[in-house]
């Protein structure tokens, strides 16, 4: 009897300063930190990337936005299955959807 392979556990990540997100698999709670843990999954599936806009003091997602944006533009773009952001700031939240749903990421204005 051939033995069946396990199914790979989802990956959810969150950047986000403050709240706990406890369905992700992994959360960075900075710019920096959520620049890092992306540029770690390039080259694997995503399934969920939960962003906040207002990251604490002065900082903000715009880094990583960035980023997934420079990937698209260089065609190799994140393969992420759903960018959900839920941050508390429709501005920059709205920000957010708009500049990566022009790059054909799948984004959603979530609520935390």
């Amino acid at each position: 009897m051939k033995e069946e392979s396990p199914v790979p556990s989802p990956v959810i990540l969150g950047i986000d300063d403050l709240r706990p997100l406890p369905w992700t698999t992994r959360i960075a709670r900075s710019s920096g930190e959520g620049v890092k843990l992306l540029e770690e999954h390039h080259d694997s599936f995503i399934d969920e990337l939960w962003l906040d806009h207002d990251l604490g003091g002065d900082d903000s997602i715009l880094p990583v936005v960035t980023l997934l944006e420079e990937a698209a533009f260089n065609g190799r773009p994140f393969r992420i299955g759903t960018v959900y952001v839920h941050s508390a700031n429709p501005i920059g939240a709205e920000t957010v959807v708009r500049s990566l749903t022009r790059w054909n990421y799948e984004v959603r204005r979530a609520t935390v």
